[in-house]
């Protein structure tokens, strides 16, 4: 008899993991504090020219800064700014300064005017949105990716990045991880031994 795996279904639900877990850095186009908010309903869909999508709630603050100003950066989130991250989807700007409150540094942002990046970021992308569509319960921005900024001490000799350095953290069903052993790299099913060999594997 052939043998089946046995599966437990649970519904149709969000239930897509890992996911990124990143700080989305925003601003009043009217002066305001700027604000940030946590999103892992993000990733993206397509390489030339370089977008993403992102998802956020019309209720959010966030929202309408993004609507307003119609740009946005997507910062990486690190080990060490893994609570900061959390408290950034749990509160409101409406009720706190988040960069004030967490200790963060909003800087300039390559390619846009107005929303901010987190200076402790390991890296971040410059997004301008491009379209957004209403789904439901989240409205869908697709974004122009038109500059991506990694802190230098992430780079190695070579000229490449460090990400394991990074200590990355991802989103899985309500909690948050941070990115173990590298396992391959793409290609590395069909790479040549010399090849495995010189990228470590």
């Amino acid at each position: 008899m052939e043998h089946v795996t046995k599966f437990r279904t649970i519904g149709p639900t969000t239930y897509l993991c890992p996911i990124p877990a990143v700080m989305l850095g925003c601003a009043d186009p009217e002066g305001g504090a700027p604000n940030l908010i946590t999103v892992a309903w993000t990733g993206v869909v397509c390489s030339k020219p370089p977008m993403l999508s992102v998802s956020i709630r019309k209720s959010r603050l966030s929202h309408d800064m993004i609507a307003r100003t119609g740009e946005f950066t997507l910062n990486l989130t690190s080990r060490a700014l893994c609570r900061a991250m959390d408290f950034s989807g749990v509160k409101s700007g409406r009720e706190v300064d988040k960069f004030a409150h967490l200790g963060l540094t909003p800087q300039p942002a390559p390619g846009l005017r107005a929303a901010p990046a987190v200076a402790e970021a390991p890296a971040f992308l410059s997004c301008r949105v491009r379209s957004v569509q209403e789904l439901g319960s989240h409205d869908l921005f697709l974004a122009d990716i038109v500059e991506v900024s990694v802190q230098d001490r992430f780079f190695l000799a070579d000229g490449s990045i460090d990400e394991a350095a990074m200590e990355l953290v991802g989103y899985a069903h309500g909690k948050y991880f941070v990115l173990g052993e590298a396992l391959g790299f793409f290609g590395y099913s069909v790479a040549s031994p010399e090849a495995l060999e010189r990228r470590g594997f």
